[in-house]
Formats: structure tokens, sequence, C-alpha cells
């Protein structure tokens, strides 16, 4: 892919399991039976370590009963399950036939049975962009110094481990580890492997990938060292330790840091070389979502994600429901499906999910011909040389090898290009399809000398900057069509690249990156996803030294620091925001915490227009969600939308039959029950109020807890497109802190054709000093 990814009823659906699949042939499972009844003794250290191991060795035992039951055999059943989750998370992991899933799926207690489906993995200005940091990226603003800079909070981060030696993970001026953690520092094959003060734990979970894949060494993997680089890249903007001089070849000088930078940090790695597209797998999702809830963390980190589906069928968003359940906020990215509409995942209402969008940072190198200077981005570590001198330009698409097709030169795959025809001159390839950087490795093993990267219509104006490993740089979509009009219509083409520089304070920004998936939600409609945006677009942070900055094998470069973009950089900004906030509010539910980064964000740039697309058009809701995180003002947001795990269980009562939720918790007491009316989906005291579906008229309600002063508030309406919006009361006051507020707002069609697309407007409370601001998004029958 041409940006990196990293990537209702019953929960069970029989037929699924059947589908196509030989009796026979066995696959790996994850089992799903809910939470364990001595789920709630764990919290607060209050059950002894050798009753947890007894604990767990019963609820181990009661797994094998239950499959034993089906396959007939104990012994049987012990072979085929290779994870059973004890903790928090009740259930198991196992190679079956489809008939047994099946019969399984059939047995009462169990929620859902589901294939161990594979998922993918989706700084030093961002901080200061976001208003926490001062001159150069040093950790001194005042918001950051408010919230002691994280301190006291264990950020985990799922992903592909860690590379410890990183300065970002430096331990330098910590207090002793936290007394409540619980976690372990894993060595697995790797004995040069340690944790210290700052990286207090790691860990590594690789069976449910070697079952999915096939049989392997997965002694390969039995580390919680990061080969690939985006664990380690992911886990210090979330939580590193301040770095000064940070930056890539020399670009982007400055001091790199985590959004918590004095956070504790646990490493949790499920993510491993793709395998047909897919690299973390549900079953170890599960076990380290497990693992992390008893370590004792706070906040989650997760990049990766696969496609919107049922809720009780996805490893991570049963994983986070246990962790939100036990007080964990956790923090996912978007996806980089974008810009299709409808391609967002994590969509789960309580997971946080980001995301990605510029910066005011860019490293522009210009294209120069014809007396025209075009700009580009790129962290190109060479030059052309003389600089002052002209090359020849060639239309990639003009110079395709004999036995290859027109389109594979035009997107510059390897080996396309005809040596004959490129050697000793810059190439202009479109950008899609394969990664940009072999673009310019494919130019360069033909010859060529340096490489323009022209964006399609798709990715319009979102420029990238890239380790290239030749003198390179990308341009907008507008600029490329001027710089082939240029080659088709001259008989000699020429022209020069010039070196990156690195420039702040650009303008507009933020804008939101052509990769990053948008709404609507797929699943529920009702929820507005993605949440909020966050940088994610050339962001610098810590790198492994397994790997090269550009991660493809043909480059051999190894770098302490790299830029990388995708949604799995603005869901780490977000978790180290999130970890700011949990040190400065520790009694915040993560649903609080969400709130106030919700509802003050901006939908602003920074030249106060509406934040735009790449293609330079008006954003919406569904590509930024409530807006741009703003930190500071997050940490005092006057009211908050908040929720607990009962909303949560209510809100799937009203997708589901009752019998599959109460599975969820019939272990506990007392045992929770489904009401007898659930609440509309539409009635979530969620901060964002979308309303689908719309005839003539409907209600929808809100609950709002005041976490400032004593005092009023009003509220103000920018209602959406042919939809009138009321609110009532639309006066506040609030006697105490903590007193809590419901409201209605009633959404009346007035032209139901400007809405029948989806419209937007936006709900605003203030006291004068504060805005808490929800967005509207209505979509009619019409």
């Amino acid at each position: 892919m041409d940006t990196r990814p990293r990537s209702m009823a019953v929960a069970v659906v029989v037929f699924f399991l059947l589908l196509g699949a030989a009796a026979a042939e066995k696959q790996s499972y994850v089992v799903y039976l809910g939470e364990h009844a001595h789920a709630a003794r764990l919290d607060g250290n209050a059950a002894a370590a050798a009753d947890m191991e007894v604990l767990a060795q019963q609820a181990e035992d009661s797994h094998y009963d239950l499959l034993a039951g089906v396959l007939g055999d104990k012994e049987k059943a012990r072979e085929a399950i290779f994870y059973s989750y004890t903790r928090h998370i009740n259930g198991f992991a196992a190679n079956l036939d489809a008939a047994a899933a099946a019969e399984i799926a059939r047995q009462p207690g169990v929620v859902s049975v589901f294939p161990n489906r594979g998922h993918k993995l989706h700084t030093t200005r961002s901080w200061q962009f976001l208003g926490l940091a001062g001159p150069g990226g040093a950790p001194t603003g005042v918001a950051w110094r408010k919230a002691r800079f994280g301190e006291d909070t264990i950020i985990g981060n799922l992903d592909t481990g860690v590379w410890p030696e990183s300065d970002s993970f430096r331990d330098d001026g910590l207090g002793p580890v936290p007394s409540q953690w619980k976690g372990k520092c894993q060595k697995g094959q790797d004995d040069t492997f340690s944790c210290n003060r700052k990286l207090i734990g790691a860990r590594f979970y690789n069976k449910g990938y070697a079952s999915a894949v096939g049989k392997l060494n997965t002694s390969l993997f039995d580390t919680p060292r990061d080969s690939d680089g985006h664990g380690t890249h992911t886990l210090s903007t979330a939580g590193g330790s301040p770095v000064a001089g940070a930056s890539v070849f020399g670009y982007g000088n400055g001091t790199a840091s985590g959004g918590s930078p004095r956070a504790r940090v646990a490493a949790y790695r499920v993510c491993y070389t793709p395998v047909n597209g897919s690299e973390c797998f549900d079953a170890d999702i599960l076990a380290a979502f497990d693992a992390a809830i008893h370590d004792g963390v706070h906040v989650l980190s997760v990049s990766l994600g696969g496609v919107a589906g049922d809720y009780l069928n996805d490893g991570l968003a049963i994983g986070s429901f246990h962790a939100v359940r036990r007080g964990v906020a956790v923090v996912c990215s978007a996806g980089n499906s974008g810009p299709a509409a409808g391609t967002v995942s994590n969509v789960a209402p309580w997971i946080f999910t980001a995301a990605a969008s510029t910066m005011d940072r860019e490293f522009p190198s210009y294209v120069v011909f014809n007396n025209t200077k075009v700009k580009g981005q790129s962290l190109s570590a060479s030059a052309l040389s003389p600089a002052t001198s002209s090359f020849a330009m060639i239309d990639s698409s003009q110079a395709a090898a004999p036995n290859r097709t027109q389109n594979e030169s035009q997107l510059c795959f390897l080996g396309s290009l005809d040596p004959a025809k490129v050697k000793g001159k810059i190439v202009v390839c479109l950008r899609g399809v394969n990664p940009r950087v072999e673009k310019g490795e494919a130019v360069r093993q033909a010859g060529g000398v340096g490489m323009v990267l022209a964006n399609d219509v798709t990715t319009g104006n979102e420029l990238i900057a890239d380790a290239h490993v030749l003198p390179a740089t990308q341009i907008k979509f507008s600029d490329g069509q001027l710089v082939f009009s240029y080659l088709k219509n001259t008989k000699n083409p020429s022209g020069i690249i010039t070196r990156p520089e690195t420039r702040l304070g650009t303008k507009p920004a933020p804008f939101m990156a052509a990769f990053s998936s948008k709404g609507p939600n797929k699943v529920t409609p009702e929820i507005l996803k993605p949440d909020i945006t966050a940088p994610g677009v050339s962001v610098v942070a810590a790198w492994t030294r397994a790997n090269s900055p550009t991660d493809l094998a043909f480059d051999k470069r190894r770098v302490a620091f790299n830029s990388e973009s995708g949604t799995s950089m603005s869901c780490p900004h977000v978790a180290g925001i999130v970890g700011l906030l949990r040190t400065l509010r520790p009694d915040w539910s993560p649903a609080a915490i969400r709130s106030a980064l919700m509802t003050t964000a901006m939908d602003v740039d920074n030249e106060h227009h509406p934040i735009l697309n790449s293609s330079f058009v008006a954003a919406n809701p569904f590509s930024y969600g409530a807006g741009h995180v703003w930190p500071s003002r997050a940490m005092n947001p006057g009211l908050v939308y908040d929720l607990t795990a009962a909303d949560y269980l209510n809100f799937l009562c009203s997708l589901r039959y009752n019998a599959t939720v109460m599975a969820m918790f019939n272990a506990g007491a007392p045992p929770y029950r489904c009401p007898a009316s659930p609440p509309k989906a539409q009635d979530l005291n969620y901060p964002s109020i979308t309303v689908v579906n719309l005839t003539s008229s409907a209600t929808v309600k809100r609950t709002v807890k005041n976490v400032g002063k004593p005092g009023a508030y009003k509220a103000y309406v920018t209602s959406p497109a042919g939809v009138r919006v009321a609110v009532s009361p639309d006066m506040l006051a609030f006697a105490r802190k903590g007193e809590e507020k419901t409201f209605q707002m009633t959404f009346e069609v007035t032209n139901a054709a400007l809405a029948k697309d989806y419209a937007f407007g936006a709900l605003i409370w203030t006291n004068g000093k504060q805005f808490v601001r929800s967005p509207l998004v209505v979509k009619t029958m019409a």
C-alpha cells in the first residue's frame, strides 16, 4: 500500500464457521466466555499472588473441561488450546475444525466463537504545534508542567515490541518502579534485552500468529525486541523520555519527547512479519490485553486494526472493553484506508479512536524546471551533485522495460524501468499501490539519478517526507499535472531537485491526511467515529537499529530516529495526552478523559479557517471527529460526558439478544441483566451526537457532569442543514463540582433532501470562559 498500513443478534454466527471449510481441516479460533468471576478481586492487589495462581489454574482447567465436552477427551483439549485467558478476560484460543468450533459455539455460557483474525499495523515538532512544548521541543510548557509530565502514569503499547537501548527509554531522574506494577520483563531468546525504571515491562505473544500462518520457527519471534521499528516509534511518541538533538539525517532537529515524558512504559509485542497482509492476530491481542490489565497499566496505545465488524467477534474490541471496564483508557488508530468513506476501524464506543492530520512543520525539497519551482517534501539523505546542474527528466510511463506494462512503469515497480531510457535522468513516478520509497529504489536500480513522486488524484495535497534512497521529492497532484504536461510538450526536458530543508510555521495546518480512514461508522452509525484527530504525518520518534528507516529489505541504512506517517502515529500522540490527564485527574474515568479531549478540540486550522482535507476542501466530522486535539484546554474542560461499564453493556443490549450480553457477566455477583427496555444507541452518553434515519423528528438525551467551578452554562446550537435543533433546558446551573444535569435535544426535519447524505452542526455549552463543544451529525431518510 502507498501509505504504510499497520498496519447483531447472537454474537456467534455459526454458518460462517462452516462455510467452505472441510470438516477435518483445522484453524485457530478464539472462544470468548465473558469475564471471570474473580476479575473484580484482582483490582487493587486484593488477591495474593498464590491465590491468583490457584484461580488461574482453575480457570484453565474449566477451559479444558469445556472443550473436552466437545472433543470427547481432555488430552485432545489440552493439545488444541494454546492460550487460556485466566485473569480478567475469560476464554481460550484453540486449533479446531469447523464442526468443533460450531459445536462449542452452541454450549451454554459461550458468548462468541470467531476465527483468529489478522490485523494490520496502522516528535520533535508535534508537541510545540499542540501547545505543550517550549522552543526546540523542550518539555517546558505550562500545560506539561501542570500535568507533571505524566508521572505516575503507566502507558502500555500493543505493537511490534521495543528497542530498549533507545535514548527515548532512558530512566534518568526517575524514581523506583511504581509499587502497583505487577508486570514482567520477558527476555525470551534475547539475553541482551533489559528493562529499567522507564521501560518497566515487556512481554511477547506469538502463538496466535504461529497458528494462523502455519508451522514455523517461532523462536525467531520469542523476544519483545522490536525488529520492525513501528513499536519503538509509537511507544516513544506516547511516553518516551526527552532526547535533545533528535533528527532524521539532520532534518527536523529538536528535542524528541513522548506526550507523557515522565510516564513509565511497557511493551506488549503482538505483531510480527506480515503474512498475507496480516501481522497481529486476535488470539495474541487478547492475551496481551489480559496481561496488561493485570499488570497495572493506566493507558493502552494500540496502533493496529482490521475491518470494522461485530464487536464480540473482534479480539481488539473485546480486550479493550475489559480494559476500559477496569479503568484503563484504550486509544486506537482509525486506520489508513482513506480517503474513502466508511473505512474507519476500531469503532467500538469504549475505544478512543484517532484520525491523522498534519502539523506546521515541513521538509521542502523543490523540483525546478523551465523557470518553474514546485515545492515537494523529502528527507532524502543525498542530493544531486553538482546542485546547479540540470538533469534530463523523463515520465516513467515512457520508460517501460521490455516485457513490462506502461502501468507498471508509471507506478515505478521494481524492475519495470528500462535502464537505457532512465540512466542519468530524473524520473517522474506516479504515487499509488507500491511503497513510495520502493519507487525510488526502482529508479536507482535502473540508473536514474533522482525521482519526482507525483500524487494521484486521491492523495491530492497530502505530502509525506520519506527517507528516500536517492535524491527525491514528493509533489501535490496539481503540481504533478504541471510536471507531466512539461514532460509531454518539451523535446528535451530537464530540471533539478533541491536538497531538503526543515521549515516551521507552515500554513494551513492541520489538514487531514488522505490516508486517514473516515466515517461513518458502519457497525453502529449512531456512534461517530473517528473521535478526534492528532498529528500523524512525518512524525519524528525513536527507531529500532534492527531495521532500515524505510522498512524495506534493500535499504541497509540504520538510524536512531525516524519519520513515520499514519494513524499509527496520531494514536500514540493521543495516548500520551491521555497519560497527562490521567496524572492530573486520576479520579476521572477513561470516558471522562475522552470527553475532555473531544469537547475542547478545535475544528479550525492555524489560519482560523475550517480544517481542510488533503484536496484543500473543507473536511467534516467523518474525517476529524470532534476536531484536532488541544491538550491545554482539555485539562480544564468545565463539563464532561461520562460513561460507566454498565452504560456500555446497556448499549450492547440495544444491539443484541439479552442472553448474549448477560453471558458476559453471568459469573459476577450480582450478575448483569439487560434492562427491559434498553436505551437507544443514539442515547449513549457520548460526547458527539449522531442521529440517523431521521424521518420527522427525534429526541436525544445526554447528561453532563460539572468538573469545574459552580456556575451556569448556556446552550448554543449550529443546526445541520435541513434540520431544526432545540435544546431543553438550554441553561444548566451547577451548584457544586461533580453535579450532573440531563438535557434533551429535539431534531426536526425542515428539508429532508439537505440531510439525506448527512449534515453537520454543533452544540456548545459555555459559561463565558469554557466552551464544551459536541459535533452534531444527522442523516434523514430522504
